[in-house]
């Protein structure tokens, strides 16, 4: 089986100098396939305490007076989103306030935060006040809450019980569970009682409601089994306590019967994912990249997890939510994305010294990871960002509001992260730590990778921890740096709209409403991709090529990655930021683009973002278009920047919009455009744009690439289908023209190989579904069913899967390419230095329960079977039954 690269390269900068400068490098290659505190308090990657002091004063005139309030964060995060309330005890009416959404109901006064004062850092202040009238006797209120909590009371966050997942749904007359687990090792037993406290009783603890905990159990989940009567038809509360340890709640709702047999088989599909034994999820609530550890990909281990997987968990809650009208479980997900997977306030501190004239110092890009570490180059000029100072302007923050891509959820690496402090933790540390890989030019595949932290403060790699594997620089400094995969969150305002469109149907548009407005803020944000890495004019063919102003930087596709980072020392800070110059056709998302440009709901503030995303709506449509070969598939991509440092490309080379094609956009190792997920993930979007606007060069795209996939698979009987798995290329598309799209007659695809890949099968058929929904093509409409139908055969325990040979595993002995000069360890204690391989340098796996099966075959033996249970692949099938049950109701 191949192995799909996937995901951003990494491009993380790492190094740069100790006096103010900022630098970064090219985010490499991804190798393989795929994926704040609760309230929006906090965003950090580990929940972090919160804390909170208000200073009241009035100047009074008799019969009204002015309250003056500043609002302190006492806390050791960033405060982003707050709600203030507070009471009088006499008549004091609210006459009208500034600096906040003020308003009053009895004796209450509640202050949500303007758009620009939303985001208050740790230490930091802001200021707002109101006019009251009043008669008697005006005495000053004296108890103050933001968010719920009362200032001045500390907050009970160890010990805790945790709960997983937080929400549980029920079929009258059946049973289902949840995990619980403790957040701290105690020092004696703790025995957890269970319990509902309110709602149907109907729903009851039909198992697990005594547990006990020990020194050596407390971090291992236990099940808890509910059941629901045949008569219940509401929903409960449970509550799991012990004393001394904070106690955790389940919400649990009983369904209504789904409306159709697609419905029946999602809801059947759901519970096997959603089951905390399945081992889809961690104790946090977040989705691994597969149940499996042994697994390489984009990813490197199993239990790490990309933001495509907390992206495709948002979509997958959005359908459910459409299916059953609960919509806890989607505003959910996107919570526990936002905690774990958006880097903190805590976790990128110096942003405000990034300095939008001089974004970040030029470092070439090299073919090969021998080419590393690049040198800087200052006298290379860079353009400068022209979002910067808009969003901070909207938002009240120089922070960046997008997921980092890569995590290692269960520590694994042993790199460690804590509250308040991304750089501490190490091996010891549970919690899930923000790491990176690919860094290393286009053949850097995910065997020839050297992971390292996100913060990299020198406590694991050489003397200078990771960075002189990357950068050449004159002197290193500590830092944090991190990656986003533009994909990833343009799906997740992608399931936004879904949600709310779905939620609005059923007349609760305001259970949706919050995270939605969380969604626009998130597109905001994702301009970022559409700009070359070193913000240099579109059509650049030289390094010497002009620096860009305003937005001539912006070529408005979305590219393969945008990142930014900066110093951990806040006394001598720095920060860059870049976007990316390789634009590949499977990241592009049209429906994200549309709504972004065209909903009320889903325009972001920026006051330029909707015309941003306009541009970009039909730039994308168009870039499909200029792709398409002969027989209907999508080549690759462009590149602003040939070779990695903006060389001129050979002669006679296609354009688009000035842009190089790019036949394999970032990584050739495998070479990125053979991998046929590209194809059914990218269609799955312009077939979805098609079906919500009619767009007619969309339409005619989306026709031609279905007649194609069509003629290259079979759907047969019991579960046989075959669907395209690596296709190869030759030839070019014509330099686009806008006027008169050429016919690309010298492009052309094959298909070498065929799979069952059950993921890919979930995104195709849902692809299918809309483009049928859309055009009243029948033929479509079968093969989606067919493929759902098909796939349903190969059910299991925990969900659907295929087998899979992994003959590249042969790879495990790959030599990592180590500078002669560096010699460094892992946590573990694993050597860095020449002649270190894939494995030397994860002996982790050799505690894997599969890794006999891969030492077999490293040994001689035959290659290695799999039968792999990916969160991404579960997701793409599930949201295809939902889609092709809402579609066409049967």
């Amino acid at each position: 089986m191949r192995v799909r690269r996937k995901l951003p390269p990494g491009a993380s900068p790492p190094p740069t100098r100790r006096r103010w400068r900022r630098v970064a490098i090219a985010a490499s290659a991804a190798l393989a396939i795929p994926f704040a505190l609760h309230g929006g308090l906090n965003s950090s990657a580990q929940a972090a305490e919160f804390g909170c002091e208000v200073d009241y004063s009035a100047n009074d005139w008799g019969s009204g007076f002015t309250a003056n309030i500043t609002l302190n964060n006492t806390g050791d995060s960033a405060i982003s989103g707050w709600t203030l309330t507070y009471s009088y005890t006499g008549n004091q009416q609210l006459q009208q306030g500034w600096s906040g959404q003020w308003s009053q109901s009895g004796q209450t006064v509640t202050v949500q935060n303007a758009p620009w004062n939303g985001n208050i850092a740790p230490g930091a202040s802001t200021g707002f006040g109101a006019n009251f009238s009043y008669s008697g006797t005006n005495q000053a209120p004296t108890s103050f809450a933001v968010n719920g909590t009362t200032c001045g009371e500390e907050p009970v966050v160890d010990p805790q019980i945790i709960a997983s997942p937080t929400t549980v749904a029920l079929n009258p007359g059946e049973t289902g569970t949840f995990g619980l687990s403790l957040s701290n090792e105690p020092e004696s037993n703790v025995t957890v009682s269970v319990a509902r406290t309110s709602g149907d009783t109907g729903i009851t603890v039909s198992g697990g409601s005594s547990l006990t905990f020990t020194p050596a159990n407390w971090d291992t989940p236990q099940n808890v089994t509910l059941s629901a009567s045949a008569s219940a038809s509401s929903s409960a509360v449970i509550t799991a306590s012990a004393p001394g340890h904070e106690s955790a709640t389940v919400a649990v709702t009983v369904r209504t019967g789904a409306e159709s047999e697609y419905e029946q088989r999602f809801l059947e599909l759901y519970d096997k994912v959603m089951d905390p034994a399945s081992g889809y999820f961690s104790p946090e609530g977040i989705p691994y990249h597969a149940v499996e550890t042994l697994i390489v990909e984009a990813p490197d281990h199993g239990h790490e997890t990309t933001s495509e997987a907390y992206s495709y968990l948002i979509w997958l809650q959005a359908v459910y939510g459409r299916i059953t009208g609960d919509w806890a479980p989607f505003n959910d997900a996107w919570d526990t994305m936002e905690q774990y997977m958006i880097p903190g306030a805590d976790d990128q501190p110096t942003n405000s010294f990034y300095d939008p004239s001089s974004p970040a110092t030029y470092a070439p890009e090299h073919p090969q990871p021998s080419g590393y570490p690049s040198p800087l180059d200052g006298n290379v000029d860079v353009g400068q960002d022209p979002l910067a100072n808009e969003l901070s302007s909207t938002y009240g923050t120089d922070d960046i509001y997008g997921m980092h891509w890569l995590q290692d959820v269960d520590n694994v690496y042993g790199f460690g992260n804590e509250p308040g402090n991304m750089c501490a933790g190490g091996p010891d540390s549970d919690g899930p730590s923000f790491i990176n890989t690919f860094q290393r030019g286009e053949q850097e595949s995910v065997w020839e990778t050297v992971p390292h932290p996100s913060c990299d403060d020198y406590d694991y790699g050489g003397p200078n921890g990771f960075l002189d594997l990357f950068i050449d620089d004159e002197g290193y400094a500590e830092q944090w740096r991190y990656t986003n995969a533009p994909d990833a969150d343009a799906r997740a305002v992608q399931a936004a709209y879904w949600a709310k469109e779905w939620a609005a149907e059923q007349g609760n548009s305001a259970a949706v409403a919050a995270t939605v407005d969380k969604a626009a803020r998130m597109g905001d944000y994702l301009r970022y991709a559409m700009f070359d890495k070193y913000f240099k004019e579109i059509g650049c063919s030289s390094p010497s090529c002009p620096a860009g102003t305003g937005k001539s930087s912006a070529h408005y596709l979305l590219s393969w990655y945008y990142a930014w980072g900066g110093a951990t020392d806040s006394s001598a800070g720095w920060a860059w930021r870049i976007g990316s110059s390789h634009t590949h056709f499977g990241y592009q998302n049209p429906m994200a683009a549309w709504v972004l440009s065209t909903d009320s709901d889903l325009i972001p503030d920026s006051p330029s973002a909707d015309t941003d995303w306009s541009t970009s709506l039909d730039r994308q449509v168009e870039f499909y278009r200029w792709l398409q070969s002969a027989e209907g598939g999508i080549a690759g991509g462009a590149t602003n920047s040939w070779g990695g440092d903006y060389s001129a490309a050979p002669a006679g080379t296609p354009t688009f919009y000035g842009m190089y094609y790019d036949e394999a956009p970032v990584y050739h190792d495998p070479e990125s455009n053979t991998w046929f997920g590209f194809q059914a993930w990218s269609m799955q979007r312009l077939a979805e744009y098609y079906y919500a606007t009619g767009d007619a060069m969309a339409g005619e795209v989306v026709e031609k690439w279905v007649d194609w996939a069509l003629s290259e698979t079979t759907i047969g009987t019991g579960g046989d289908f075959s669907i395209p798995s690596t296709l190869a290329w030759t030839g070019a598309p014509d330099t686009w023209n806008a006027s008169n799209p050429g016919a690309n007659n010298n492009l052309h695809v094959t298909v070498e190989s065929t799979s069952q890949d059950v993921g890919v099968a979930g995104s195709f058929a849902n692809t299918l579904a809309y483009y049928a929904a859309a055009s009243g093509d029948t033929e479509a409409q079968a093969a989606a069913k067919g493929l759902l139908d098909a796939m349903w055969f190969h059910m299991d325990d925990i969900g659907i899967a295929t087998p899979e040979v992994r003959e590249d595993y042969e790879r495990f002995d790959d030599e990592v390419y180590i500078p002669a000069v560096f010699s460094g360890t892992m946590p573990n204690g694993d050597v860095i230095e020449p002649g270190a391989t894939f494995e030397s340098l994860r002996t982790f796996y050799h505690d894997d329960p599969q890794w006999s099966k891969v030492e077999d075959y490293l040994n001689g033996g035959p290659a290695p079977e799999f039968e792999y249970h990916r969160f991404w692949a579960q997701s793409d099938i599930l949201v295809a039954m939902g889609v092709y049950a809402e579609l066409f109701g049967e």
